[in-house]
């Protein structure tokens, strides 16, 4: 999975990631949140405007990553995604722990 930083500015960052969240997309990404959460990024956005499907794998990387930045006092927030995947979202009461937005 090819993943961009749309805007990185202090502590702040945006990933679009380019590709579904699925296993076998998910090394690079991952490592990539890791490297940002590490390099002290404290509020990050993950815009899923490119996202056309999740699965379980997925969802746990955005539940680790919110946990990551949580415990360092940070904030996780998913904007841009598909009305599946906002659905998907809601039904696992994710958008209960962070903020979730769907495609304007």
């Amino acid at each position: 999975m090819k993943e961009e930083i749309v805007s990185q500015a202090g502590d702040s960052a945006t990933v679009r990631p380019e590709g579904d969240l699925v296993m076998s997309q998910l090394p690079a990404l991952r490592s990539r949140l890791r490297e940002l959460v590490g390099a002290g990024a404290s509020r990050l956005t993950l815009d899923l405007s490119e996202v056309k499907a999740v699965d379980s794998s997925g969802i746990g990387l955005v539940v680790s990553t919110h946990n990551s930045l949580k415990k360092a006092g940070g904030k996780l927030e998913v904007t841009g995604a598909s009305k599946d995947v906002l659905e998907l979202f809601q039904a696992m009461h994710i958008h209960q722990h962070m903020a979730v937005s769907g495609r304007s």
